[in-house]
C-alpha cells in the first residue's frame, strides 16, 4: 500500500544551517499494516510523514501509494488518499463549525462536488451512527460548535474524521501527546478499535515506548534522518521498552536523547 524508494530530504542545504531531515529512506508497508515509529526529537519522525502526505517534497526519491507515484502530486489532491491527524487537537476541525459540518466537509473528501445540500437526512443518520461509535456521546450533540469540544473529544473527533472515508494511508503524528494521561488512553483504545475495524495501512508517530510496544503489528526507530530498528509480528510483542533502549545503544553507541521517549 505505500512504498517509499530512496528518499532523501536537505533542509537549508548549502548553509550553516544545514541539516539531514532524511537519508535514503526505504520502507514499505503492506495493505491493512499498524506500524508505530519512535525516535528523539530531530530523527525525522513527522518530517516523513510530512513527505507522505505531501506537505513536504523529497530532494531525491519516489512514494508510492497503492502503486501510484504521488512524490509530486500536490497535498490537496492526496487528501483523498491519506488521512491524518495531528498532534495539537485543534488542528484537525473547524472550531466555529458544528459537529455534523465538520464531518461533511471530511465525508466529502474523496467525493465529487455537487450542488446538494451538504448534510442530509440519510447522512445525519450515518454520522450518528460513527459517532456512536465512539462512545462519547456526539452522535447527540451534532449541532454543538465543535470549540466547544474537550481536547478528547476534538481528537476523536478528528480520528473520525480522517478514517470514515477509509484512506489507503492513516497518519497519526503524535495524536495523543498533548492530552492528559486519562484521554489519551482513551484516544489510544479508539485509536486500536477504528484501525482494527476498517483494516488500515497505519503510520502511528510517539514518543511513547510503551504506546509504540502496546500498539500495531509493527514498529521502527528513526534516528538523524535513518531507521536504524525494524521489528514486527511476535518479535515485536516480546519487546519491553528496555529491549528498545538497549538496540538503540546497541546500533549508535550511545544512549537515545530524549527522556521523553521513555515515559509511558
Amino acid at each position: 500500500m505505500l512504498n517509499i524508494h530512496d528518499v532523501s530530504l536537505t533542509f537549508n542545504e548549502g548553509t550553516p544551517d544545514e541539516k539531514i531531515a532524511l537519508d535514503d529512506i526505504n520502507l514499505e508497508l503492506q495493505k491493512g499494516e499498524f506500524v508505530t515509529v519512535i525516535g528523539s526529537n530531530g530523527a525525522g519522525k513527522s518530517t516523513l510523514m510530512n513527505v507522505i502526505s505531501g506537505s513536504l517534497i523529497p530532494d531525491v526519491g519516489d512514494v508510492l501509494i497503492d502503486d501510484q507515484n504521488v512524490v509530486h502530486l500536490p497535498e490537496y489532491k492526496r487528501s483523498k488518499m491519506v488521512g491524518r491527524v495531528f498532534q495539537d487537537p485543534m488542528a484537525g476541525t473547524a472550531p466555529s463549525m458544528t459537529i455534523e459540518e465538520n464531518l461533511a466537509m471530511a465525508y466529502s473528501r474523496d467525493k465529487k462536488r455537487r450542488l446538494v445540500p451538504g448534510v442530509s437526512k440519510k447522512r445525519k443518520d450515518h454520522f450518528r451512527d460513527y459517532l456512536d461509535t465512539l462512545n462519547l456521546g456526539l452522535e447527540d450533540r451534532l449541532n454543538a460548535k465543535v470549540g466547544l469540544l474537550s481536547g478528547g473529544e476534538r481528537q476523536a473527533l478528528s480520528l473520525l474524521m480522517a478514517t470514515f472515508t477509509e484512506p489507503k494511508i492513516l497518519l497519526l503524528d503524535e495524536h495523543t501527546a498533548a492530552l492528559d494521561p486519562s484521554r489519551a488512553e482513551l484516544i489510544t483504545k479508539i485509536t486500536g478499535d477504528v484501525v482494527s475495524k476498517f483494516g488500515l495501512t497505519t503510520m502511528m508517530v510517539t514518543h511513547n515506548m510503551q504506546q509504540a510496544l502496546d500498539l500495531g503489528d509493527r514498529l521502527f526507530m528513526m534516528d538523524k534522518g535513518q531507521i536504524i530498528f525494524d521489528v514486527k509480528g511476535e518479535e515485536k510483542q516480546n519487546l519491553i521498552i528496555k529491549d528498545l533502549l538497549d538496540e538503540f545503544q546497541r546500533i549508535r553507541g550511545e544512549q537515545i536523547a530524549s527522556d521523553k521517549a521513555i515515559l509511558g
